[in-house]
């Protein structure tokens, strides 16, 4: 329980107390069944994954989409924030250069290269998630996971 306790509190700190209900325990595996089953590789999911891996715990996490990383990873928080992000040196780069000395002429947008970067950004993080699945022995198991109600799956 020592163990659990730990993860609960990594968790909690990340997502608050709604990810206590998502989490069920079971005594150690000593067969193929898991320890963990976490559903979802978002933010909150692939840290409590992998943080039961290395604390010893057999884990599984289940996964609909074909990358790791959620939602947030995949189409939300990071794709914008890197778009965003280039966007404003874009911005700079028209309207604040001069200003700093910076005299550039004829400045215009490749969108296929942005797009580029936002997928490259995008690949090399779900990548690292897929690595420290792996180099933590996390086993990933596609589908959708469901929990019907206290240790019933």
């Amino acid at each position: 329980m020592a163990i659990l306790s730990q993860i609960l509190s990594a968790v909690e700190l990340f997502m608050g107390n709604v990810c206590k209900s998502l989490v069920a325990t079971q005594s150690y595996s000593t067969s193929g069944d898991a320890d963990l089953v976490v559903i979802g590789s978002g933010p909150g999911g692939y840290v409590a994954a992998i943080k039961a891996a290395q604390l010893g715990m057999k884990t599984v996490c289940v996964e609909k989409n074909a990358t790791l990383g959620g939602t947030c990873l995949n189409v939300g928080c990071i794709p914008s924030k890197s778009l965003l992000n280039n966007s404003h040196y874009f911005h700079m780069a028209q309207h604040d250069f001069a200003s700093r000395g910076i005299k550039v002429s004829d400045v215009s947008l490749d969108l296929e290269a942005l797009m580029k970067a936002k997928t490259t950004s995008v690949s090399q993080l779900t990548s690292g998630i897929a690595g420290l699945f792996k180099k933590n022995k996390v086993t990933r198991v596609d589908g959708h996971g469901r929990i019907n109600g206290p240790m019933k799956w």
